[in-house]
């Protein structure tokens, strides 16, 4: 069982279940198609690479190749998250303007133009820097808190080891 796999995928879904009261405090809209969608805060994927570069520190230490792995991986998701995905947001915002302009000149034209109206682009792509830091924060909190059970269970087999074989 990886307890690194499976706390970094529970941060993912934390941070994705958390951008719905998160909206509805901000907006006063309750929206809870939010948890399938990208972008908001906090970054699911920031909230997922720190929980794991978190919990690997503090399970195999820092001078690991695991942990070396992890963070320069984390860092470069997110950057791209809050970069280039953020960018790719910006310019759909624009698109998607543009279309509706155009669509309010063809209704001012005289002549007869059928077309299909194409689907709006996907405006919430990317995240803005506090929304990364937001899920980093999450992300490291859960490390921290995966960390903590782990070591407490081990704890816990190894009393209950010990236990048994005073019996035998």
């Amino acid at each position: 069982m990886n307890k690194g796999v499976y706390l970094a995928l529970s941060s993912i879904a934390l941070a994705q279940g958390l951008k719905i009261p998160i909206h509805y405090y901000k907006k006063k809209e309750w929206r809870p198609d939010l948890f399938f969608q990208t972008g908001g805060m906090p970054s699911s994927h920031s909230a997922g690479v720190s929980t794991l570069t978190t919990y690997i520190a503090l399970q195999r230490g820092l001078p690991t190749f695991d942990f070396a792995l992890s963070l320069v991986y984390g860092l470069i998701v997110m950057y791209d998250a809050q970069g280039i995905r953020r960018q790719t947001g910006e310019l759909t915002l624009k698109v998607n303007s543009m279309h509706d302009l155009m669509e309010k000149v063809d209704k001012e034209e005289s002549v007869e133009f059928e077309q299909e109206s194409p689907k709006k682009l996907k405006e919430m792509l990317g995240h803005q820097p506090e929304e990364v830091i937001g899920g980093a924060l999450l992300g490291a909190l859960v490390g921290v808190g995966g960390h903590i059970c782990t070591k407490n269970s081990r704890k816990m087999s190894n009393f209950k080891l010990k236990s048994v074989s005073r019996w035998f």
